[in-house]
């Protein structure tokens, strides 16, 4: 629409339009368009898919068709109805046991029987908008969970890679290791040894050969790589066989107890709307940075798609689903940016399933089942297994794992959740209390949580600091109910009022405040009461970032005066002070003891106006022991000599760099500079003031700027906006050079030692330009956007 016709005249004239007699019919139907990434993106899925699907199948022991159903299902249905546009569902090795357990019990009509009331129960689940407590689930749980059907499905797929059978429980399969390897077959070992060395090795292949070669997905390879070498040499394996299609089984009727029907739908709805739950957030952490576009997952819809997905999969004689973790990473580094990626992969499963059944039958068993084995292998993270020891649940997870393994999935995560209870009523229960004196200070330590059942050990251990002292109270712990609360609170209210002084701690020093006494106004001598009125906060504006409260009535001394005799100065400066003490100082205590250690070893000398606006640590992120600081009125250095020179500065260039070391020194300018304001409106002569024989360093510059020989510096994109900012930038240019006339700066510049820089910061835009000394002159550019820096000098 252009931007001259109004808005009203626009909509009457697309009413007019939809009136006339032979305008074509409004909200014409869009064209279903497929973008490029999303078919090539479906491509590597369906390739990464393809093999995993019959693996997985052959695992739970079900009809190889049903792991090709369940992929076409998981990619159409679950892909178009779920919340998580890019996650990828299909057969997920997480399944592989329970299902494997359900078709020993009950038959594999039943399991899909079952697997469609489970797909019902996450209909139900997803309508009562319950998707977000799946994942109040301990994490350390659920990566059991995953590990200990990591090992079991790795322990039976192993019986097929040595040419064996797997036995239907696991302490079967463990107790028939011996024998079976006692009797290996050399040709199914081989091929698995091929599928398993392609599968490792395809992803680290380097070079500008390897970037290319991984993009063909390497259970692809491996599978291919088996098959083709099994056939080549014509070895006698067992290899995939699909019947016709037309002999498929589908779901009948549940025909078992009703207990073990409840239980085992109960556990297919648990394992996968946890998992594909979980994998949907992993998915949007995944995707964050690529595709901000799609907003976080919808967690409900998904449940729902899920649910639908296993419906239709169970229906059709298809293994249950889940999202699945290889897939879904694989769909989103494969670029995709819809769901159309997810579909369209379930549509060449189709395909493949009904055109490539020759190509299939090639497909040794026991390739497939090193493919499977590798992947549950992978699902007893060693990273997992690190998070859970230093969040200090290993126990859990142990538990779990050994549960899922040995009683079975379900059991397993019973036993776990027992755990977790288990071990946070210990967390709750079990608080270590101690107090000790270090150095004239009073340190009070908890350790675990404070709850009401430690109120009586913390109050002792309160009191046993004396009145007046330094106290400081740490909390290494992450819950504290309102007895606990009231406690600290009240003791640290009494020892304020008593001249003590008090900080709060947590976990290895960080600072923190109670609720009502947060204030950084809180100093010696101070009633809390007074306290309380601070509007301070760590990170108000520094503007404002004084304790601005109403005159005290008591105050009776002379205007401007407190009790305490201390005028308005003094007492900001003391409030100051105290929050460095206890906010400031416990972070920064160990680094500039370091310093203290080691003495100061800066890398640059940094020299700057004296204007309180000019935070040199705030504008360079640079923090103790980074910058060695020199502020001057107008940021000026003035020429050597007996008669021009000025020995305090000259001998901070000097110290900076023939003790120091540094790097490199930068002259900083500012907008508004109040020196070169006086530059341009002082007359000459009156009384030589120490401001203007000061300023008289300052000569130079405004003569650069006068003359008519040189470009005048600039900054990139527009023109100075005045004559102080063209002074002010014409002055660092002129202060690089006087810096050259120093004898230690030419000799670090002569020897490549030194370099110097130009910097303007204007205050108003908080926006920093660094100085490009170029053919075409002295430009400032913004950070960014400049060149490599040279000196003038």
């Amino acid at each position: 629409m252009p931007a001259c016709v109004p808005a009203r005249a626009a909509e009457s004239t697309r009413t007019k339009r939809m009136h006339q007699p032979h305008s074509p019919p409004p909200n014409r139907p869009r064209r279903f368009h497929i973008a490029g990434a999303d078919l090539s993106a479906s491509i590597a899925v369906f390739l990464i898919a393809l093999p995993l699907s019959l693996g997985i199948a052959l695992a739970t022991g079900a009809p190889l068709q049903s792991g090709l159903v369940a992929a076409a299902v998981g990619g159409i249905v679950a892909g178009r109805l779920g919340g998580s546009p890019l996650q990828v569902s299909g057969p997920a090795a997480g399944l592989t046991v329970v299902t494997a357990d359900l078709i020993h019990r009950y038959g594999w009509r039943t399991t899909c029987a079952i697997t469609v009331l489970a797909g019902l129960t996450q209909l139900g689940l997803g309508c009562l908008s319950v998707a977000r407590t799946a994942l109040a689930v301990s994490p350390a749980i659920v990566h059991g969970m995953l590990a200990g059907i990591g090992v079991t499905i790795a322990v039976a797929q192993l019986h097929i890679v040595l040419g064996g059978t797997p036995q239907s429980a696991v302490l079967d399969n463990f107790r028939a290791l011996p024998a079976q390897l006692a009797h290996l077959q050399p040709a199914a070992v081989s091929v698995s040894a091929l599928t398993l060395a392609l599968l490792f090795a395809w992803p680290r292949i380097p070079g500008r050969a390897g970037d290319l070669l991984r993009r063909i997905p390497a259970a692809l390879v491996a599978v291919t790589g088996a098959t083709g070498a099994a056939s080549l040499a014509g070895l006698t394996l067992p290899r995939v066989d699909l019947p016709s299609w037309r002999s498929h089984a589908l779901a009948g009727l549940p025909e078992g107890p009703v207990l073990g029907i409840a239980a085992a739908v109960l556990t297919i709805t648990l394992v996968c709307s946890v998992q594909s739950l979980l994998g949907a957030v992993a998915v949007d952490k995944l995707a964050a940075g690529r595709h901000p576009h799609l907003g976080r997952s919808d967690l409900d819809r998904e449940l729902l798609g899920q649910g639908a997905a296993n419906i239709a999969s169970g229906a059709l004689g298809g293994l249950p689903l889940a999202g699945v973790a290889v897939r879904s990473s694989a769909n989103v580094q494969a670029g995709a940016v819809s769901r159309n990626s997810t579909m369209l992969h379930g549509v060449w499963v189709v395909v493949a399933a009904l055109l490539m059944v020759p190509v299939l039958e090639l497909i040794p068993l026991a390739s497939l089942a090193a493919l499977v084995m590798a992947i549950g292998i992978q699902m007893v993270s060693l990273h997992h297994i690190r998070t859970v020891t230093r969040h200090r649940e290993v126990l859990v997870y142990a538990v779990t794992t050994l549960g899922v393994v040995f009683l079975g999935v379900l059991q397993g995560v019973a036993f776990g959740i027992a755990a977790a209870v288990a071990v946070a009523l210990h967390r709750l229960a079990r608080t270590r209390i101690t107090h000790e004196e270090r150095n004239g200070v009073h340190h009070v330590r908890v350790r675990g949580q404070l709850t009401f059942l430690a109120v009586p050990r913390l109050s002792r251990a309160l009191h046993l600091v004396p009145a007046g002292a330094d106290a400081v109270v740490e909390l290494d712990g992450s819950f504290m109910d309102h007895a606990a609360y009231e406690t600290l609170h009240d003791w640290q209210r009494s020892h304020l009022a008593r001249s003590g002084t008090v900080a709060l701690a947590g976990r290895a020093g960080t600072p923190i405040t109670m609720p009502s006494l947060s204030s950084p106004a809180v100093t010696e001598g101070q009633e809390p009461a007074e306290a309380s009125t601070c509007r301070c906060r760590p990170w108000t504006p520094w503007r404002n970032h004084q304790c601005e409260r109403p005159p005290t009535a008591q105050s009776g001394g002379r205007p401007g005066t407190s009790e305490a005799g201390a005028g308005p100065s003094a007492q900001q400066l003391a409030r100051g002070i105290s929050a460095f003490q206890r906010n400031t100082a416990p972070l920064v205590r160990g680094e500039l003891a370091r310093l203290a250690r080691e003495g100061q070893q800066p890398s640059q000398l940094f020299l700057t106006c004296a204007d309180s606006r000019l935070i040199t640590s705030m504008i360079t992120s640079s923090g103790p022991g980074d910058l060695f600081v020199v502020r001057n009125v107008g940021n000026l250095v003035p020429l050597p000599g007996a008669e021009s020179g000025d020995d305090s500065v000259a001998a901070a260039i000097e110290y900076a760099v023939e003790v120091l070391k540094v790097r490199s020194i930068t002259v900083c300018g500012h907008s508004g500079c109040g020196a070169m304001q006086a530059l341009l409106t002082s007359e000459p002569g009156g009384v030589q003031t120490p401001l203007k024989r000061w300023l008289r360093h300052g000569l130079p510059s405004l003569e650069r700027m006068a003359g008519q020989d040189r470009r005048r510096p600039r900054i990139t994109g527009r023109e100075p906006a005045d004559a102080i900012e063209q002074l002010c930038l014409t002055n660092v240019v002129q202060q690089l050079e006087h810096l050259g006339g120093h004898e230690s700066v030419a000799r670090a510049l002569g020897e490549g030692d030194l370099e110097l820089h130009g910097m303007y910061f204007h205050v108003g835009e908080a926006q920093a330009y660094l100085l490009d000394a170029s053919d075409e002159g002295d430009v400032f550019g913004r950070v960014g956007a400049a060149g490599e820096l040279r000196s003038p000098a």
